[in-house]
């Protein structure tokens, strides 16, 4: 279970998506709904980070930018964007990755080439 001030969260991160995505609809690159996101994301008065180069410890040796997370909100809540045809389970185990190596628990899949949004977000909880 989250505690409230994630749940918060969580749903302006869904209503931030739903109006980029009926703004936008499918197609573009997904620079340009990482950019168009993170707008929405400020509107909603959420701090957020991008692209955000996180170190990993392997074998007794820190590696800087091991991982790059595409958006990172609320220092709580990492959200992976995507413009694809479909989203391959390897997407689901990288958030997953993401989400052990970061010590969060909630993590958003967010697929922009949908016809309908609903369908192209992924509610990850560790």
């Amino acid at each position: 279970m989250l505690d409230e001030k994630n749940e918060l969260i969580a749903k302006a991160i869904i209503d931030c998506a739903y109006k980029v995505h009926r703004r936008l609809g499918p197609g573009l690159l997904e620079s340009v709904y990482e950019t168009c996101f993170c707008h929405e994301l400020h509107c909603h008065g959420l701090e957020f980070k991008r692209q955000v180069a996180v170190p990993i410890n392997y074998d007794g040796i820190r590696f800087e930018s091991a991982l790059r997370l595409d958006v990172f909100v609320e220092d709580r809540i990492i959200c992976e964007l995507k413009s694809v045809e479909i989203l391959l389970p390897i997407f689901h185990s990288q958030l997953l990755s993401y989400l052990r190596l970061t010590h969060r628990r909630l993590g958003f899949l967010i697929n922009f080439n949908v016809p309908v949004i609903k369908g192209g977000i992924k509610r990850i909880i560790l």
